[in-house]
């Protein structure tokens, strides 16, 4: 079963040039195949404030988002960016979603 995972950050709007210069570093570490790539939304229309930034990708199974989860959580680099971006949040969580395909 395919799983999209999201990971939903909203940050205080005063700092949303702080944060986007930090996501752009973690953007970095996905390119150069140290993270796992996504791709990153910014709500137009929305129920999420704009002050929202969403990294979604697709795993091949839950267990495979899990694992990424995982290295998000190990990896120096990564724990690095994040001890600078967590400042700048206001709340965060994680979405899992099945992909239907009929």
């Amino acid at each position: 079963m395919a799983v999209i995972m999201r990971l939903v950050q909203q940050f205080e709007h005063s700092k949303k040039k702080e944060f986007v210069e930090l996501e752009k570093q973690f953007a970095a570490l996905e390119h150069r195949g140290i993270l796992p790539r996504g791709e990153r939304l910014a709500p137009i229309a929305s129920r999420d404030p704009g002050n929202t930034l969403v990294w979604q990708a697709r795993f091949e199974n839950l267990a495979a988002a899990e694992a990424a989860l995982k290295l998000f959580d190990t990896n120096p680099e990564h724990t690095e960016l994040a001890i600078k971006q967590g400042p700048l949040f206001t709340d965060s969580w994680v979405e899992f979603y099945e992909l239907m395909e009929w």
